[in-house]
């Protein structure tokens, strides 16, 4: 089954979701906004459920919002695996 994101902050470009064992976190970066840097597009991190945020990167920038997802959808199959 694919990941469901949802926005996960109403002000901002973030979006998450999560399978039973493993968080994933969707956001759009502009290198001029406050607290983000790094190039244009949208970047996508996960994480095992049982641990604190260790950034591992899924692969960025993606062009799009639908990348990101196959993106996140593609690392889960594989953590699955």
């Amino acid at each position: 089954m694919p990941l469901q994101f949802h926005r996960a902050v109403e002000d901002m470009e973030i979006w998450s979701a999560s399978s039973d064992d493993y968080s994933f976190v969707i956001s759009f970066q502009r290198p001029t906004d406050p607290g983000f840097r790094g190039r244009l597009g949208y970047v996508a991190a996960w994480r095992p459920l049982d641990q604190s945020w260790a950034r591992s990167g899924v692969g960025s920038p993606f062009q799009s919002f639908a990348e990101a997802t196959d993106a996140c959808n593609s690392m889960l199959n594989y953590l699955r695996n």
